[in-house]
């Protein structure tokens, strides 16, 4: 492939929050070190601080100002920053959305020049970029949350469906959401690839020395603290455990890293996290070197999450040494099979559910028994199987999508 490239990335909310925005941004570190040409278009607030590679020009749009006067809107419901829902915008909203971003993006196409328009999730803004842009090549990133959006939200969908079936190219973390994509959009199956997900070695690497664990078992968590991150399940499968004997849960402990978007939320989790059995703190949101230090002190990484875009949290604690609780998402256990068949993970089946990321009540005191007893096995097992995750890197994702 040709040595040097001109790449535009392209994503509705901000580039350093949530799985996707760490996504764009590590490719485009991977991109700056092999020398390419690089902007980036990105949704944010004017006080936001964005860490890009040096060289690599940015060019933002503006959230709660006079042209777009309303929150980012995120493809969670539930975003770890102030947010819209899709859902939420009406027709003006969609016009204010549409002219903000096409004028910025017109600029930054027209001073870059790309060969090559790189646009994270198959959704809205994806699709305006692929209309008005027909004689440039665009690919797109699939990040499972634009899935839900298309079953969830009617916004525009007819127009997002054609559009995105237009696309030169679309990347898919795994099988899951290549399928996904093959049952919404109008996409032939030679146009998508998996690619996987990658992680920071830098970063999240086992500790260079002993760390002194004091007698503690630490389970953490890492993400939105929210309900449909599966938290309030998590802290009632953890107060299963109070009688159980061969357990002394002043010895557990639970760290929960990261923001919430939902305040009523957040305070009915503190309210469970006060009557739980072990100790629980709270983090708020950590930079990435403070989170791997946390994996590193830590020896169980929790995912109870019902719904989830890339969970590179997973891979990220594995390569800090943690063995892993998760539920068992579509398609997450056969992909990371394929590139670690070591992982020390358990299992968790889901409860039935609706709306792509809504478990059915009835269901909830089951999951939370088979959780409790996932908890329960890995906090017994002591040891930990380290798992070998050098295939996983955003290198090879990079070049694969170039190539």
């Amino acid at each position: 492939f040709k040595e040097i490239m001109r790449i535009l990335s392209i994503t509705a909310q901000k580039p350093n929050s949530t799985g996707s925005g760490v996504y764009l941004t590590e490719l485009v570190k991977e991109y700056a070190l092999l020398g390419h040409e690089q902007a980036v278009v990105a949704g944010v607030y004017r006080e936001d601080e964005v860490e890009l590679p040096d060289g690599v020009d940015f060019y933002p749009v503006y959230f709660c100002e006079e042209g777009l006067p309303y929150p980012i809107v995120g493809m969670s419901d539930e975003m770890p920053y102030i947010s819209t829902k899709y859902c939420e915008m009406s027709p003006e909203m969609v016009e204010q959305f549409r002219s903000s971003f096409m004028s910025v993006i017109e600029r930054a196409v027209e001073e870059l020049q790309p060969e090559l328009i790189l646009c994270h999730h198959l959704y809205l803004l994806t699709a305006l970029v692929r209309e008005h842009f027909p004689e440039r090549k665009v690919y797109g990133f699939c990040h499972n949350t634009d899935l839900r959006q298309m079953q969830k939200t009617d916004l525009e969908r007819a127009f997002i469906r054609a559009q995105i079936g237009r696309l030169d190219h679309i990347f898919v973390p795994q099988r899951a959401q290549e399928e996904g994509v093959l049952a919404l959009y109008p996409v032939r199956k030679e146009k998508i690839t998996r690619v996987g997900m990658g992680y920071n070695d830098q970063i999240f690497h086992l500790a260079d020395g002993s760390c002194n664990k004091e007698g503690v078992t630490s389970l953490v968590f890492a993400g939105k603290i929210a309900e449909k991150k599966g938290v309030m399940s998590l802290l009632r499968a953890l107060a299963l455990l109070e009688n159980e004997k061969e357990l002394d849960m002043d010895r557990i402990r639970l760290l929960l890293a990261g923001s919430t978007g939902n305040e009523e939320e957040y305070q009915m989790i503190e309210g469970l996290a006060e009557k739980c059995p072990c100790k629980v703190k709270f983090l708020g949101r950590l930079s990435q070197p403070e989170l791997a230090k946390v994996y590193q002190s830590s020896d169980i990484f929790v995912l109870p999450s019902f719904f989830e875009g890339i969970p590179l949290t997973v891979i990220e604690a594995l390569a800090c040494g943690n063995r892993v609780v998760m539920t068992d998402l579509p398609g997450i256990k056969e992909w990371i099979a394929s590139v670690s068949s070591d992982a020390d993970i358990r299992y968790v089946a889901l409860p039935r559910m609706q709306n792509a990321d809504e478990p059915l009540e009835e269901d909830l005191p089951e999951f939370e028994q088979r959780l409790a007893d996932a908890l329960k096995a890995s906090i017994l097992q002591k040891e930990t199987h380290l798992a070998d995750v050098s295939r996983i890197s955003w290198e090879a994702i990079g070049r694969q999508v170039i190539q």
